[in-house]
């Protein structure tokens, strides 16, 4: 099927053993009609040939930043004026690095900032390279600027380490770029989603113990605030109910700050009835203290043991779905450890949601307090696989599904 029928694919190749894997990504993506040029770092040519990539692309390697035959008409601006998508497959810590600096000092870094195209990273790299706190911040900062980053994959890598860090498969990234496309071309400048309201809660929740204490989980709140952003971007007011997270809410978002799941629970069904939907994003704590003390607790040297009974939570999701006036269309986040479909299909019927977002936070870079995330959507009706991207990503792909729906 010519799902990238007419697309033009800049593929930037860097040094890392990965680089054998873009001679499949280069066959796969012209299968799928797409006009693939490539472009190597000079390491990248320790892994796998010019030539090679040159027979299965079907056009000439772009090498070198001083190519007298190319920079005669100014070649690499050329390539960077021509691509519809830039991917950096493999992207090392290196190149990941000197693309963070701005730096142009081969042609691939230089392409990448005489490009006015979007720009998809795919980082491949040791464990502990992708681990250190340098690579994080490079990785976070390029994500920021509103580059692409696709991965990494977790496993077995070519040092023998286990870990994050491997670049997707070819035919993951395959699909990255089917996704691409295929949520740029649903995203017309009208805004699908101009005059409807969308209502998201998101972060964590803070059940006291006592003046000082308080029971809560990991959440960070990004995947909530991602799909806020993207929603704006579509067009859509949003209002926005967080609990207590240390990142900054969209400028043009109206944000209710709570911290207790009883507070959420108020300020979401004040607010539900007047908007066309609801996306429960926030990781709300399933029980609370039955009593709060006044005072701090203070440690009984006479016991090693000290108990608290717990009481049940209003389920938030469950009681804007059971809304019978003016219900909006209501999506669940179901954030699970083991069984995720199974648990995740039972609640979408159990709470008569509309649709429900599952990922797996047992998966080490995924899920809370992290970037990155990996979801399925399910509706009664199917299901969309959503491989691990940036919060960014996703959001958009997922507020594209919410408003194909509506």
């Amino acid at each position: 099927m010519q799902t990238l029928a007419g697309k033009k694919i800049l593929l930037g190749i860097s040094g890392g053993i990965a680089a054998y894997k873009c001679a499949e990504l280069t066959r796969r993506l012209i299968e799928r009609g797409a006009e693939v040029r490539v472009v190597m770092t000079s390491a990248a040519k320790e892994f796998i040939t010019p030539l090679t990539m040159q027979a299965v692309s079907g056009h000439p390697v772009s090498e070198s930043l001083f190519d007298p035959a190319a920079e005669a008409s100014m070649g690499h601006i050329e390539l960077a004026k021509w691509a519809d998508l830039v991917l950096i497959a493999p992207a090392t810590a290196d190149l990941i690095a000197r693309i963070r600096a701005g730096m142009g000092n081969d042609l691939l870094s230089t392409l990448v900032l005489a490009t006015d195209s979007p720009v998809a990273v795919s980082p491949a790299m040791n464990q502990q390279m992708y681990q250190n706190a340098a690579t994080q911040e490079n990785i976070a900062a390029l994500d920021k600027r509103g580059l692409n980053i696709w991965g990494p994959g977790s496993g077995e890598q070519a040092c023998g380490d286990v870990g994050l860090g491997r670049m997707l498969e070819p035919m993951q990234l395959v699909e990255r770029c089917e996704l691409f496309f295929q949520t740029n071309e649903i995203q017309p400048k009208s805004q699908p989603l101009a005059g409807k309201s969308v209502l998201i809660s998101a972060g964590p929740t803070r059940e006291a113990i006592d003046p000082v204490r308080y029971i809560s989980n990991h959440s960070s709140g990004k995947m909530g605030y991602a799909l806020a952003e993207a929603a704006l971007e579509l067009g859509a007011e949003v209002t926005l109910v967080s609990g207590p997270v240390s990142i900054s809410a969209p400028t043009h978002a109206s944000t209710v700050q709570v911290e207790s799941a009883l507070q959420m629970h108020e300020a979401v069904m004040a607010n539900a009835p007047t908007h066309d939907v609801f996306i429960s994003c926030a990781a709300v704590a399933d029980y609370r203290p039955e009593i709060i003390a006044d005072q701090k607790i203070k440690k009984a040297d006479d016991s090693d043991q000290m108990s608290i009974t717990m009481v049940k939570n209003p389920d938030i999701v469950a009681s804007v779905a059971a809304l019978t006036k003016n219900r909006p269309f209501t999506v669940g986040f179901a954030a699970e450890t083991q069984d995720v479909e199974k648990y995740a299909r039972g609640k979408l019927i159990n709470k008569n949601l509309d649709m429900i977002c599952a990922n797996d936070v047992s998966i080490t870079g995924q899920g809370f307090n992290s970037n990155d995330n990996a979801i399925t959507v399910f509706e009664k009706q199917g299901e969309h696989s959503l491989p691990l991207a940036s919060k960014t990503q996703l959001a958009q792909s997922i507020m594209m599904l919410i408003e194909k729906s509506l």
